[in-house]
């Protein structure tokens, strides 16, 4: 199987994938899965799984103080 190639465009990307969630989140995958699960922010597209960026920003502004 080929490796999925990646373009370098920062700009205001709707959903991500888990390694781009990891470095959004400055965290481990664990921590990334598991804030992206607690904000219902999976999305899943054949196999490949994605998170909706906007849901995780507003429950992280939840969450916080």
């Amino acid at each position: 199987m080929r490796a999925t190639k990646k373009a370098n465009t920062e700009v205001n990307k709707k959903i991500v994938d888990t390694t781009e969630l990891q470095a959004m989140l400055c965290s481990g995958r664990k921590t990334a899965v598991e804030i992206g699960t607690a904000a219902q922010a999976r999305v899943q597209v054949g196999r490949r799984v994605f998170w909706n960026v906007k849901k995780i920003q507003e429950y992280i502004d939840a969450i916080s103080e």
